[in-house]
């Protein structure tokens, strides 16, 4: 899930660096008269000595978005995100452009460079990437996190995936930044993420449709569990996105037990928590965590009959697996995840605090509320979540299970 700054980003609670990859020093397209150009990280130009004038324009809406007349030097846009940009530079007093040259990204090296760190937030947006070549017919490269790539390279062929201190020595003709940018920065994203969607605000960003797409992963690992089992996920990177009822989890695992499954905790560590609050694995859940590679977690959770998480990057992975999903979360609404018709959510009580654009999420406190803390009321937007009302769903999915070896209500 979600997290970042300003200018930066990264996604999880967690405050991790963004590494996104810096513009080439000096634009990478050579155009008449020393005029250099690109669109790495928005539309650059750099001018040699002279007397010119610059427009930039948004060629689809035939919009003027900078003009100026500068002696020399840099002249950028000041949106990063996609536009079909459109350059043109004149001597100063002349009506016909030396330089006149529309963004078109055919055939082009292009980049998009993801942060590293993240799990959720890379499997909601590779999708777009893909859907971005494809509509572009570009070279693409992605920057990402190299546990990311093991999970997707094979099923993405066309993109070339790479590690951040992998990327060297290229020349690309424009750049992406993908992320979740805060504090109302619409520079590098046409809508801010919390109004559209933690996964969606990629395709915005790329300018492609943003519907949802499920990645793609091989699924074809071999079953390694005989009996049926139900994956869940307990854990976060801060406290808000912890399913904070003090007895809903037992009350699941013991529900999913008389039901027949095995329950097994994939969580990457048994024990998460800061100061004096420590959240452990449930009662009656078998101990599957641990630092396991990504593509063993995706063989484990393929075979699960469903999978019961909070809004953290297992819950986007098991959906990944295409599985389904049962989602526990208050602190977001429900838009800011992938579509699951088990989303558990109580709306009569404070929630949706990560999705409020008039809120600051705070990567560096672990216990952030910023409506209630320090109050009775901390953390009630799943304090209130009932364990009857997350069972209510289980029952309701479990019933749908088309083959008739799988669990039943008792």
């Amino acid at each position: 899930m979600p997290a970042s700054s300003v200018a930066a980003t990264g996604s999880s609670a967690g405050g991790h660096q963004a590494h996104f990859i810096a513009p080439p020093a000096v634009p990478t397209q050579c155009g008449p008269e020393g005029i250099l150009y690109d669109f790495n990280d928005g539309a650059r130009v750099l001018l040699p000595k002279g007397q010119w004038h610059i427009e930039i324009w948004d060629e689809d809406t035939g919009n003027i978005l900078f003009a100026c007349d500068p002696d020399e030097g840099w002249v950028t846009s000041t949106k990063k995100f996609y536009v079909r940009f459109r350059i043109k530079v004149f001597r100063r007093g002349e009506l016909t452009p030396v330089l006149d040259h529309t963004l078109d990204l055919s055939e082009r090296e292009v980049l998009i460079t993801f942060p590293v760190g993240t799990l959720g937030d890379l499997v909601g947006w590779i999708p777009y990437a893909e859907r971005f070549r494809a509509q572009h017919g570009c070279r693409l490269e992605c920057t990402m996190g190299p546990l990311i790539i093991d999970l997707f390279a094979a099923s993405y062929p066309d993109i070339r995936l790479t590690a951040p201190d992998e990327y060297v020595g290229r020349t690309p003709y424009a750049t992406y930044k993908i992320g979740l940018f805060f504090g109302g920065n619409l520079d590098n994203q046409p809508i801010d993420f919390r109004m559209v969607g933690l996964h969606r605000t990629a395709g915005h960003i790329l300018g492609v449709d943003p519907a949802e797409a499920v990645p793609r992963m091989r699924l074809d690992a071999p079953r390694r569990i005989p009996e049926r089992y139900v994956c869940i996920a307990t854990k976060a990177s801060c406290q808000a996105k912890f399913w904070n009822n003090g007895t809903g989890w037992n009350e699941v695992v013991a529900h999913l037990k008389s039901l027949g499954y095995r329950v097994l905790a994939i969580d990457q560590k048994a024990t998460v928590g800061q100061g004096f609050v420590w959240n452990h694995i449930p009662h009656g859940a078998e101990d599957f965590t641990g630092d396991i590679p990504l593509p063993e977690r995706v063989a484990l959770l393929q075979h699960a009959d469903f999978f019961v998480g909070l809004s953290s990057g297992l819950s986007w992975l098991a959906w990944a697996s295409r599985i389904p999903v049962v989602l526990i979360s208050g602190f977001t609404l429900p838009n800011c995840e992938f579509q699951t018709p088990y989303r558990v959510f109580n709306p009569h009580v404070c929630n949706g605090c990560w999705d409020d654009v008039r809120t600051s999420f705070d990567h560096f406190d672990f216990f952030w509320c910023p409506r209630h803390k320090g109050t009775a009321r901390q953390y009630e937007c799943s304090a209130a979540i009932t364990g009857r009302q997350v069972i209510g769903h289980i029952d309701r999915l479990v019933g749908t299970l088309k083959h008739p070896e799988q669990a039943q209500p008792q």
